[in-house]
């Protein structure tokens, strides 16, 4: 119970994350249209299936999301082909949907913005979502199932002295090396596992990051968060001074862990907690 109120204890908190109207009534099966992948995988978790119309290319979770009409991609969605689904809300994210938002709301149609950077937010943003399509009880059991997922996690990380938890480099994209800091998801997961980035000092979310700085930190795990069929011990150990880092010299650099898992701020975030974990604690 402590574990979960670790999570959840603010949940009551303010909605200044979500750059959306007041909406003052839910929608009774409405009909939805999906810009965003993590909203989409929420949308499916609280069972609105046949009320979701269409939804971006980039949205490929779960498979009955590919069975969706498509509205363009994430960043150029079809405002033409949106207005045809006669959609009752829209839900977007991020800046990058900036203009399109403001296009969309320009020919009055109701959209929310959902942008959470942790975990805190992301249970606020399911619970707004689940008052605005009447799914309330749902949004429940869904966070109550996420906080019970994590539990057993958090309590072993809890556990770990300091001196004894694994320092974490997770590289975002290689070249420009770049990675996630303070603010981050990714961050908030590493310290959720028991671990340490070696970027908390990074006052970004996603930021640039010199590859003398990991050099000098030392990581004892790198964890890549993209996809990529190369050996990463090897191609780590090619960078200039890398061979001599722990994780290399001790075959801890991986890449098997899809990026949706810890990237998209949904449902699986319980998924990718449990796989950093298993990295940092074999």
């Amino acid at each position: 119970m402590k574990n979960r109120l670790l999570i959840t204890s603010f949940v009551l908190a303010s909605f200044l994350f979500c750059a959306a109207h007041s909406f003052s009534s839910s929608i009774p099966e409405p009909r939805i249209i999906s810009l965003a992948p993590s909203t989409t995988e929420i949308l499916f978790a609280l069972g609105l299936d046949d009320e979701i119309v269409g939804v971006s290319s980039f949205c490929d979770y779960p498979p009955k999301a590919l069975t969706k009409e498509k509205v363009g991609t994430f960043s150029q969605p079809n405002v033409e082909k949106i207005l045809s689904l006669r959609p009752d809300i829209i839900f977007c994210t991020g800046l990058e949907q900036a203009p399109v938002i403001t296009r969309l709301r320009q020919l009055n149609l109701k959209v929310y913005v959902s942008d959470p950077s942790n975990f805190v937010e992301l249970f606020n943003s399911i619970k707004e979502i689940g008052r605005l399509t009447d799914t309330e009880k749902e949004a429940d059991s869904l966070i109550e199932g996420m906080n019970k997922g994590m539990e057993e996690i958090i309590s072993e990380a809890k556990s770990i002295p300091e001196g004894k938890k694994v320092k974490v480099f997770v590289e975002i994209w290689s070249s420009p090396l770049m990675t996630a800091g303070r603010g981050s998801f990714i961050g908030e997961l590493i310290a959720l596992a028991g671990g340490i980035n070696i970027a908390y000092d990074v006052k970004r979310p996603y930021s640039y990051f010199s590859p003398e700085q990991v050099l000098k930190r030392d990581p004892d795990c790198i964890i890549l968060a993209y996809m990529d069929k190369k050996d990463p011990v090897k191609t780590a150990g090619e960078r200039f001074g890398w061979s001599s880092i722990a994780a290399v010299k001790n075959n801890r650099v991986y890449n098997d862990i899809s990026p949706d898992l810890f990237l998209r701020p949904g449902p699986r975030l319980v998924e990718g907690l449990k796989e950093i974990h298993e990295r940092l604690y074999p």
